[in-house]
């Protein structure tokens, strides 16, 4: 490390600790050439998430996109912010546990959408309408008997509550 003030290469480390939000660790430097003393900082160095998008090109992965997509299909529905929220964020950590640098949509669609399932239904078939890009009532009809479906297979027959 070279010292701000001389540019020496010859000094070593007072003291170090953890950072307040502990995403960095703060080191406390003494040059041996010229004595004074300066701060480094030593943080880990965060890959960008790439999103891979149907007709291949790429662009950066982009939490805010992603969350007014999922509050969109929430809108005038009984689901809190903070669970739409944790929703994105579970989405977010999700696809950087992978380890993978470039994520495809399909997979970010695949997964809003199977968390809209469970957390409201009318959310996800308004999600999976514009993600799908239906062409006819048929495929939207489909859709809605897969969901039926899955109610009667979880046992849920009871209709939701009209809001």
């Amino acid at each position: 490390m070279k010292c701000p003030f001389c540019s020496s290469v010859d000094n070593g480390v007072v003291d170090s600790r953890e950072t307040e939000d502990g995403h960095a660790i703060r080191r406390r430097r003494s040059c041996t050439a010229c004595s004074r003393r300066f701060t480094t900082y030593e943080r880990v160095e965060e890959q960008p998430l790439v999103v891979v998008k149907k007709d291949g090109s790429r662009a950066p992965f982009d939490r805010q996109k992603l969350l007014a997509g999922v509050r969109r299909a929430c809108e005038k529905r009984p689901v809190p912010t903070a669970r739409v929220q944790q929703l994105v964020a579970d989405i977010e950590r999700r696809a950087g546990e992978l380890g993978e640098r470039e994520i495809a949509t399909r997979w970010i669609g695949e997964q809003v959408m199977a968390a809209l399932r469970e957390l409201d239904e009318v959310a996800y078939v308004r999600f999976a309408s514009v993600y799908r890009s239906f062409r006819d009532v048929e495929e939207f009809a489909r859709e809605l008997e897969a969901l039926r479906g899955a109610r009667v297979e979880a046992g849920r027959t009871d209709r939701p509550p009209e809001a």
